[in-house]
């Protein structure tokens, strides 16, 4: 069994189910709070029944709301959510980007996720015995001219609202990642996951440096294989082998339509999408030989059998427990 780590894929059709059977593979589906994604509370409430009803291919990770600053009890509700959404079995919380990039104080000031009145909240969720998955800045070419190059055209080129080039007036990448790590100084018993690479795809020496200085700290590379593959193999390679129990399996794939709600042939291409995205990534993290990840041919990690095995499982269910 392989466990995707990241991902946003919370469906019950059968042909969905037949198809986590046949890859053999458990799903971490992620909440993000988010007014553009709609009440994420009904996508937590979904996502808790799958975990609840398929306990061995669906697992959750909650999210909280958005700071209410004119609301006193904002903490205290935000600790009650998460009393509630640990009880149903969330195995970790979320903190995305709109914090630091998006979210301002009445002062006008981008409200940086290290701001003391999350405090309480993640001192919670450290006591709680749960882990805070942060998402927090975009790949560092985001502050970088746009260029069709870019694994991240595609995105960025439909959702200029996330890019940062040209706009002094937002943070830095440098000031968000430093947010970030005075979380992971701050609060040394949470256990920390840094989505996509910990936005820092860019130099596994970087991430390295972090290993080292946070031993809390640990990442999933969902959403970042072309940036890996743009490295040099050998480079990434060094950072598995010298990590090995640091860096998790996940892809951050996104359904934002139920199967249901599809026609047999959308259904079917949905489908054989997710199954290729697993090819993909397996060929780069497994062989030896060249692979072709998006169109580049690129050097195959080759990892040991070891280390695959705690990529794709055992990292997964020693910092998410309960997986």
């Amino acid at each position: 069994m392989r466990i995707d780590a990241h991902i946003h894929f919370g469906d019950r059709h059968p042909e969905a189910l037949a198809l986590l059977e046949e890859l053999d593979v458990k799903l971490l589906n992620i909440c993000v709070a988010h007014d553009s994604f709609g009440n994420w509370r009904r996508q937590a409430e979904q996502y808790q029944a799958l975990a609840a009803e398929y306990p061995e291919r669906y697992a959750w990770c909650t999210s909280f709301d958005l700071p209410r600053f004119d609301d006193p009890g904002y903490v205290d509700s935000v600790l009650a959510g998460l009393a509630n959404d640990f009880a149903a079995g969330a195995v970790a919380c979320k903190a995305w980007k709109n914090l630091g990039m998006e979210v301002k104080t009445p002062a006008g000031e981008f409200f940086m996720v290290d701001d003391p009145l999350l405090d309480p909240v993640f001192d919670y969720v450290a006591k709680a015995g749960r882990t805070l998955l942060m998402h927090i800045a975009e790949p560092y070419s985001v502050w970088q001219p746009l260029t069709p190059d870019s694994p991240h055209y595609g995105y960025y080129s439909r959702n200029p609202q996330w890019h940062m080039y040209g706009k002094p007036e937002y943070p830095s990448h440098e000031q968000l990642m430093a947010a970030r790590d005075r979380v992971a100084e701050k609060h040394p018993d949470l256990r920390v996951v840094g989505a996509h690479v910990g936005s820092l795809e860019y130099d596994m020496d970087e991430v390295a440096a972090r290993f080292k200085r946070y031993p809390n700290f640990a990442v999933d590379v969902s959403a970042r294989l072309s940036d890996l593959a743009r490295l040099d193999s050998d480079r990434v390679r060094r950072l598995f082998l010298e990590f090995p129990d640091r860096i998790l399996f996940g892809t951050d794939v996104v359904m934002r339509k139920d199967l249901s709600a599809m026609s047999e042939e959308e259904r079917a291409k949905i489908l054989d999408s997710l199954r290729n995205t697993y090819r993909v990534y397996r060929a780069y993290f497994e062989s030896k030989g060249m692979v072709d990840v998006n169109g580049r041919q690129v050097q195959g990690l080759g990892l040991p059998d070891h280390v695959l095995e705690q990529f794709y499982v055992t990292n997964a269910q020693q910092w998410y427990p309960g997986i």
